[in-house]
């Protein structure tokens, strides 16, 4: 009570914020006569003149009123769109940080300018998050214009280009990307090993476009970049083969909680035919031998129980690929991680392949975390402000539309069956169209949009193969004509090709499309259609003229006609077939009727075998209502019925907020080690000698060694001089007199650890003074870096088996998440010295050969330096990297184990060897090109050996793999 009348008299904490804008807004339209008096290049000029005061002090914040007047008056300018009032108060909220939540039709990627220019003066970058590479690409587009004619330079991250361009895009100003680029070009340059070769300059401002999408609903999945693993695809297919022999009583399924397992009587059932088939090892299923097995086992389960296809994920050209469960979208390239994709590839029959490792990993948290300054904006925000404020400190603030709201949104109908449902949607379908009445028919699966289809063709409904070239003409001819068509468009991820002219085509009179997902889909519905889409359609082909022009005022005749047609029909119809787990989804399908103050209305259909209905306890619903006499085809509607919806909605959002937490509570503890490791990667890279690591690492050998075998104030005959001469010749490479050492009268465990410290920092000092400092400080580097890189993916492996287990250390009474972080702590100090003795192994071993300057070396020629001593191998991982380089006499490839990105030094080809200990390893054959000599642009018989990513000798300045190369 007291809180509803505090609200009346002082208002919500969001009106307050609102009001707190107004000065600035009132400010910026006091700005408006003089800038609008200025010449193109005058306003133009205004860039310079900002970073001039940026330069001389002033802040940003003090730049904000002329910043925001100035972009303003570009955007009227360049797009003929002039920024509202309350789109002046989204990009004041997204300059300070928070989420600016706008209906949909707002205009916010208009509003994003604001933002993105201001910042973008401060010179540091500011990047553009979108959820697609279509919407980056267009926006960038579209959006740019206006950035360059204010000077400011913008780049785009989409899928396919190469470093290069990459670092280009980069450098601008503004970047446009999705999320999982960004993500991935991160993790990428923290596996670079030169600073030079990274392409990403630092997080200083990100804007989030669908905010809710990219930082809830797709923060469930991590980022991985992985490498292959052992193939295991028959192993698959086998257990696979067993799934259909299993029972209703053999295991149990949670939906709520996405989990299934089997029971006592299925673990039996597959035991016996695991054994008759011969693929059960001895003893029990659980064994420890067979662990390998109960994972295949459980995978498939869930492949078959809990996967659905053309729900969860279609079959496409021989491969499965993911839908996303919130827009719908494929999602190619994506992954299920720990064998549930192999599971679910020998599930439909199709190539399974081989599972991966993880080579580095991070959650779109920790990811967005990294940014100084983060913001973003929605149409649907405030059902999860919780969220966004504890895990990213974000406040959520809704933004007045700037046109009154004239969707009427009316009470849901819930039906018993499935069947009914259907039929009632129909029937409502039919009456709209009766006055041309444009429809959304929002579904929440491919199989639901299809099955209601496959019901609607059987009604007489005919569905537009937007494939065909008249398809559109069809729709507007209906449209002209003045009756219902009985005419409908599908739009999914079998349709996704076609996805922007089905959602720009929803608002034609009498046009009906049924949709999955609406989320993100980044384009309009305009009631009467989408004049630009119908322009490029229609006009694409005429050259500019007066015949072009006469078609294209002709569209734009047509289509005012068709909106006020639709106007006059009510405008958009919103019909929901099923509500969805979140609210915010739903009222992302709702939220595209009624943009910029049209009218709309909006009707959920339910029945009590819907998912969300049926999973959170519908059965004592359908017994009362069987009792109060419910008759086929009769709905119960009555708001309570929504805030019973609407309560059960608010449980599963709570329990998804919980689930992701508790993700994030254990990624954190890896986040803390992976801002060290690759803080130090950096700073490792950044140096020009790690002359000093190196030495700390071997004295740090020298201690381990003599604190295992030489223990203090202990005589020497009590002393392991056998375990300390045998760790010496492994991490150190030398034979020492330890035995003789150790029987001289007086010698103490100080004296044994200086003599061997002495001994160890002048063997290391010959092996540099032989190999030549430059080389070794270069080679250094390289080891050191390459062996952290293959010790840290072993750990992220191992982290993420421990994650899997430690839950059961809660039934020990003890907390998984406290022994989760004292094991990683343990685990991770573990690492530190392995990189230590790895490091100082692989550098104590180290030989390097210099080929002779003409012709070429192999297997069994005379060296030109001395031999190689035998080494152990570097890591596997580490071990597959191919080096390039020039050299006087023409480019060298050498493939023997060289070291990532090295170079040839004083014009001489480097070969560093590696072998098991014990084994001579041979020298690796050097490909010259054949007449040595300087290279001649306009003679490729020149250029010898071309590396991929040197610049091609031609001088055309394209790297090598671009120009001349491809041809080769």
């Amino acid at each position: 009570m007291w809180a509803t009348l505090a609200k009346k008299i002082f208002g919500t904490a969001n009106d307050r914020r609102l009001k707190g804008y107004r000065p600035k807004v009132a400010a910026i339209n006091a700005l408006e006569p003089e800038i609008q008096k200025l010449s193109d290049d005058e306003l133009a000029a205004r860039t310079v003149q900002f970073r001039e005061e940026l330069a001389a002090g002033k802040s940003l914040d003090d730049l904000l009123i002329p910043a925001f007047a100035t972009v303003r008056e570009a955007g009227r300018r360049v797009f003929g769109q002039r920024h509202f009032d309350v789109q002046l108060i989204g990009g004041m909220v997204l300059h300070e940080g928070g989420i600016a939540e706008m209906r949909t039709g707002e205009g916010k990627t208009l509003v994003a300018t604001l933002a993105t220019y201001l910042n973008a003066l401060s010179g540091q970058g500011v990047h553009v998050v979108t959820v697609n590479d279509y919407l980056a690409r267009r926006d960038a587009e579209w959006m740019g214009q206006l950035y360059h004619f204010l000077g400011l330079s913008t780049g785009i991250i989409v899928h396919g280009l190469d470093d290069a361009e990459r670092r280009a895009a980069y450098a601008a100003d503004i970047t446009y990307g999705t999320n999982n680029e960004f993500g991935f070009d991160y993790l990428r340059d923290n596996m670079k090993y030169e600073l030079g070769h990274m392409v990403q300059r630092g997080h200083s401002f990100a804007i989030v476009d669908e905010v809710d999408s990219i930082l809830v609903d797709e923060a469930r999945t991590p980022l991985i970049i992985s490498g292959p693993s052992d193939d295991k695809s028959d192993l698959y297919n086998l257990v696979d083969t067993f799934l259909p022999h299993l029972i209703a009583e053999d295991y149990e399924v949670d939906e709520k909680q996405r989990t299934t397992h089997l029971t006592e009587a299925g673990n039996e059932h597959i035991e016996a035919l695991l054994g008759e088939a011969g693929v059960l090892k001895d003893g029990s299923l659980y064994d420890a031998a067979n662990v390998t097995l109960v994972h295949h086992v459980n995978q498939a389960l869930r492949a078959h129980k809990l996967f659905q296809r053309d729900k969860d994920y279609i079959v496409r050209n021989g491969e499965v690929v993911i839908i996303d469960e919130f827009t719908g979208r494929m999602m190619p390239g994506r992954r299920y991680s720990e064998g549930l994709h192999q599971a679910l590839e020998a599930k439909e029959h199709v190539q399974v392949q081989p599972e991966n490792v993880t080579l580095a990993s991070i959650t779109f948290q920790n990811y967005f975390r990294l940014y100084k300054k983060l913001a973003g904006m929605t149409g649907t925000a405030a059902t999860e402000a919780d969220e966004f404020a504890e895990i990213y400190k974000l406040d959520v603030v809704s933004i007045p539309t700037n046109k009154p709201v004239r969707r009427h949104d009316e009470d849901d109908e819930v039906y018993r069956t499935n069947e009914e449902k259907l039929r009632a949607i129909t029937r409502e379908i039919a009456a709209a169209s009766e006055t041309l009445q444009p429809m959304l028919v929002g579904t929440t699966s491919i199989e639901k949009s299809e099955q209601l289809a496959d019901f609607m063709l059987k009604q007489g409904y005919k569905q537009i193969d937007f494939s065909e070239p008249k398809a559109l003409q069809k729709l507007y001819a209906a449209a002209r004509s003045g009756k219902p068509s009985k005419l409908f468009a599908v739009l999914n991820a079998r349709f996704h090709e076609q996805e922007a002219y089905i959602v720009a085509e929803a608002g034609v009179p009498g046009a009906i499309t049924i949709a999955t997902n609406m989320a993100g889909r980044g384009t309009d519905i305009k009631l009467g259609g989408n004049v630009e889409m119908r322009v490029e359609q229609e006009c694409g082909a005429l050259p500019e003229g007066p015949e072009r022009e006469a078609k294209e005022a002709e569209i734009r005749a047509e289509v005012e006609r068709f909106k006020e047609q639709a106007i006059t029909a009510g405008g958009l119809y919103i019909i929901g077939t099923e509500r969805h787990e979140s609210r915010r989804i739903d009222n992302q399908l709702r939220g595209r009727s009624g943009r910029q103050g049209d009218p709309g209305r909006s009707k959920f259909f339910l029945s009590l075998k819907d998912d969300l209905m049926r999973i959170f306890g519908s059965d004592r619903m359908e017994s009362m209502l069987l009792k109060l006499g419910l008759k086929e085809d009769e709905a119960i509607v009555h708001p309570w019925i929504n805030k019973a919806l609407e309560k059960a909605q608010q449980k599963v959002e709570a329990r998804n907020f919980e689930m992701r937490k508790n993700i994030l509570k254990y990624d954190n503890v890896m986040n803390d080690q992976r801002k060290v490791v690759f803080e130090q990667r950096r700073e490792m890279m950044g140096q020009d000698s790690l002359e000093e690591i190196i030495h700390e690492m071997r004295t740090g050998v020298v201690d381990d060694l003599i604190a295992k075998h030489v223990q203090h104030d202990a005589y020497p005959e009590a002393w392991d001089i056998d375990g300390l001469a045998q760790g010496v010749e492994t991490a150190l490479n030398l034979a020492l007199p330890l035995a003789d050492w150790a029987k001289e009268e007086g010698i103490s465990d100080e004296a044994m650890h200086e003599r061997l410290q002495q001994a160890a920092d002048q063997a290391y000092a010959e092996r540099v003074g032989r190999n030549g400092p430059d080389l070794m400080r270069y080679i250094e580097k390289q080891v050191v870096l390459q062996v952290l890189d293959h010790l840290w993916r072993e750990h992220l492996v191992t982290l993420d088996h421990l994650r899997q287990v430690i839950g059961w250390r809660g039934l020990a009474q003890r907390d998984p998440l406290n022994e989760y972080k004292s094991e990683a702590f343990d685990l991770f100090d573990e690492l530190i010295t392995q990189l230590r003795e790895t490091t100082t192994a692989q550098l104590s071993r180290v030989e390097v050969a210099f080929a002779p300057s003409e012709g070429s070396v192999f297997p069994g020629d005379e060296p030109a330096a001395a031999p190689f001593d035998p080494i152990p191998a570097l890591p596997p991982l580490a071990t597959s990297i191919a080096m390039e380089g020039p050299t006087e006499t023409g480019q060298t490839e050498v493939s023997f184990l060289p070291l990532q990105g090295a170079e040839a030094f004083n014009g001489r080809d480097v070969l560093v060897a590696a072998g098991e200990p014990g084994l001579e390893p041979g020298l690796a054959t050097l490909e010259r090109g054949a007449g040595g000599g300087e290279r001649k642009s306009d003679d490729p018989e020149s250029w010898g050996r071309v590396g991929r990513n040197e610049p091609c000798p031609c001088g055309s300045g394209k790297k090598y793999k671009h120009c001349h190369g491809q041809l080769s």
